[in-house]
């Protein structure tokens, strides 16, 4: 897709406004505005073709884990993905073996990925880390032991680790491990950009082929929580969504100086060129009180920014990416 350069930007601004250059704190003031007006038009439309990804593949994580000390382990202390069925060279055979997802329950930061958890030879579930599990020929998991941080201390064992009553921690701690059953998809996935907003989320991959079973799902601060997955087995959904917001960053020296922001090869995308520039031009005209010339450009920004809404509508197919079908059986996507 076509960009332009933030030197360009900055420049076209310096001419509407009818200046050589700005001066230092006005230049500060105009990269400012100049984020401010591009977060407006970022926000304008969830299917912008440049941020936005159609069905794309990413993990269900159906465990979070807390209650963890550095008495056992922290790294226990986040959520898990569902990697498949247990070949039983190391433990129960055909039981769930899940592995950690490298995000904390609580603030999404980057936690170990080498926590496992499977049920062992005596069927009680065991939380471990530096432990790993790979996939074999036959598509099982084989688990290689670490060590066991939380042991499932049930009389009658669980088939569900999430009906488990009674954990006992390795070092006889008061650590009470609590598991809660999720169907998240956090906004951040190793490998994937990260989420800004989630559009739709489907069973199976969407505007290929065939139709696509399309879930209900609710978004808090952690990602979205899919409502009644169609298998306990599915360890990955495709999600539709708008990438996240990330400002423009330019590097200046210390005093600001404009030269910094006029060469500046930094990428615009083109579609929000012509906007950028009138609207900040006339948040520029409100600084310096001319608030009736303020009102005419900000009319021109708003034109600008609707003849770039009106393509969207037209090429991304509004009725097929951005909405769905409704029948007596479920919504898909067609």
């Amino acid at each position: 897709m076509q960009t332009r350069t933030y030197g360009d930007l900055f420049k076209l601004i310096q001419s509407l406004a009818g200046v050589g250059s700005f001066a230092p704190t006005e230049a500060d003031d105009i990269a400012n505005l100049i984020n401010r007006r591009f977060l407006q038009a970022f926000n304008e439309s969830p299917i912008w073709p440049r941020y936005f990804v159609p069905s794309e593949k990413r993990d269900i994580l159906p465990l979070t884990l807390s209650g963890a000390t550095a008495s056992t382990s922290v790294n226990v202390n986040q959520n898990y993905k569902l990697l498949g069925s247990n070949d039983g060279n190391v433990g129960k055979v055909g039981t769930n073996v899940y592995q950690g997802a490298g995000i904390t329950a609580t603030d999404g930061t980057v936690s170990a990925t080498d926590t496992i958890i499977y049920k062992n030879s005596s069927n009680a579930w065991v939380v471990e880390t530096g432990a790993s599990a790979n996939v074999q020929s036959d598509g099982a998991y084989r688990v290689t032991a670490g060590t066991p941080q939380f042991t499932e201390a049930d009389t009658n064992k669980k088939d569900n680790i999430t009906e488990v009553e009674t954990f006992t921690a390795r070092d006889s701690s008061t650590d009470s491990l609590l598991v809660e059953g999720k169907n998240l998809i956090p906004y951040a996935q190793a490998g994937k950009s990260t989420i800004g907003s989630f559009n739709r989320i489907f069973r199976k991959q969407a505007f290929l082929n065939n139709s696509a079973h399309e879930y209900e799902f609710f978004v808090d601060f952690t990602g979205a929580n899919i409502l009644n997955v169609v298998s306990t087995t599915d360890n990955a959904a495709f999600v539709s969504y708008k990438k996240e917001f990330t400002p423009f960053t330019i590097t200046v020296s210390n005093p600001v100086v404009v030269l910094d922001f006029t060469s500046s090869t930094v990428e615009v995308p083109a579609e929000f060129f012509a906007y950028i520039a009138h609207a900040t031009y006339a948040d520029f005209l409100r600084m310096d009180g001319q608030t009736d010339k303020a009102f005419a450009e900000e009319n021109t920004a708003a034109g600008a920014l609707a003849l770039e809404l009106e393509k969207v509508d037209i090429i991304s197919n509004n009725n097929t990416v951005n909405k769905r079908f409704s029948t007596y059986v479920n919504r898909q996507s067609r």
